[in-house]
């Protein structure tokens, strides 16, 4: 079930036992960038019912998995507070979220299959960098590695599927695509997103007072650069593995 925008959500949103000591809210099924401001509605009532019971909340595209202490609250209890949190739920404003600029060198040394989207869309390259930097990314959800961010949504004619293969490196800062959704692997990890590009923006940094770089709910832009400014930044040239 579909949920249509709408100011209360209290007889709408499902939970579900994920654990001891867990619940998951779910209030959507598909991923819309436009349920975006409900879901940090969401996360913002929660924390602020479950007060000191929460010990984590998990904010991603369609759901918030809720961890509280089972010391403090039941299952029953953790249910009620939910419910009462929700209810009468107005959407959050998108202006809180931050803006990012982050400066991208596309190449294929560093990002291989940018020619190969290029010659499926029969395009050249310039093309698809031009398109995948003219928007901006809703940063929908953080996981997979400390910082990163799973964003969209990118435009139809750029979507591809996840490569069959993965690699079993990925060079951190590299700029990749999976179906309809773009993300910088914030730590060098196996992966099989399509890959555009690289970065040397840091995603995670423990020594910051944030040690994330980006929220659900930040906007994101990329910006492509040369080569030159790329290294100058203290980007890495190294090329990225074939699989």
């Amino acid at each position: 079930m579909n949920l249509s925008p709408s100011p209360v959500l209290s007889n709408s949103f499902r939970m579900e036992t994920v654990g001891m000591d867990a619940l998951m809210v779910r209030l959507f099924d598909a991923i819309d960038e436009a349920h975006m401001p409900w879901i940090l509605a969401a996360d913002k009532a929660l924390r602020e019912r479950l007060g000191e019971a929460l010990i984590d909340l998990v904010p991603s595209y369609t759901t918030l998995l809720v961890h509280y202490d089972v010391e403090t609250l039941s299952q029953i209890e953790a249910s009620r507070l939910i419910r009462e949190a929700l209810q009468n739920l107005q959407p959050a404003s998108t202006a809180a979220g931050r803006e990012h600029r982050i400066p991208v060198w596309y190449d294929d040394s560093v990002g291989p299959e940018l020619s190969r989207i290029a010659e499926r869309r029969n395009v050249d390259t310039d093309e698809i960098v031009r398109r995948h930097s003219g928007r901006d990314y809703c940063a929908f959800a953080l996981g997979f590695s400390p910082g990163y961010a799973f964003m969209g949504m990118i435009e139809e004619a750029l979507a591809t599927p996840r490569l069959k293969t993965p690699r079993q490196k990925v060079a951190a800062g590299s700029v990749g695509i999976a179906e309809r959704q773009t993300a910088i692997y914030s730590m060098r990890s196996p992966g099989g997103w399509n890959i555009l590009g690289r970065t040397a923006v840091k995603l995670f940094d423990r020594e910051r007072d944030e040690i994330s770089l980006f929220r659900p709910g930040d906007r994101v832009r990329f910006e492509p650069i040369s080569r030159e400014a790329f290294i100058e930044q203290g980007g890495d040239t190294t090329p990225l593995e074939e699989r």
